[in-house]
């Protein structure tokens, strides 16, 4: 049974990333990616030592002040993600929250693969003497990411690309490729 997308409507995942495998002088690195499922684009990623739910509602709000707020949150089950404050604040900002089964990733898999991505070609390709230079070779591979990397869900459009058409007159068939299955 193929599991239901929210195509018209724009959904934001949320996922933490926690990668202890990399030595470096912050010998924890933990940050949040906020993906957009729809385009395929990397929103945020933000790097700190330590996530908690309001760094979530900060990273959150500002997108949103920016963008404009999703329909629905999708996350995994992490405290910071199912905590009080972030459910509240969710319902305060009219957003669903939609959370992954627990032992589940799959149901996240778009997120899972590009955490996958960002671990495996950004995190553990550089060596970073502190959080500043991480958070800038970060967004310079964030950045990267969204103007390079096609997806075959948006027709082998890159994200940026495909937000492009988005704002033009792209057929109606082109901008609906993500979501059919």
């Amino acid at each position: 049974m193929k599991r239901a997308r929210f195509s018209d409507e724009q959904i934001v995942r949320i996922q933490r990333e926690t990668d202890k495998d990399t030595v470096v002088e912050v010998a924890k690195r933990h940050g949040v990616t906020v993906v957009d499922e729809y385009t395929q684009e990397c929103l945020a990623i933000d790097v700190a030592g330590s996530i908690r739910s309001k760094r979530v509602i900060d990273v959150l709000s500002r997108l949103i002040s920016v963008r404009g707020a999703p329909k629905y949150l999708r996350s995994d089950n992490g405290l910071e993600f199912v905590a009080t404050k972030l459910l509240e604040w969710a319902v305060q900002e009219k957003l669903e929250s939609v959370l992954i089964d627990p032992g589940k990733p799959w149901q996240n898999g778009t997120n899972e693969s590009f955490n996958g991505e960002f671990r495996n070609e950004c995190l553990s390709m550089e060596w970073f003497r502190n959080r500043l230079e991480a958070r800038v070779i970060i967004e310079d591979w964030r950045q990267h990411c969204n103007a390079v990397r096609p997806h075959s869900s948006l027709n082998y459009l890159t994200s940026n690309e495909f937000v492009a058409g988005l704002k033009s007159d792209l057929p109606t068939e082109t901008r609906k490729l993500s979501s059919q299955w």
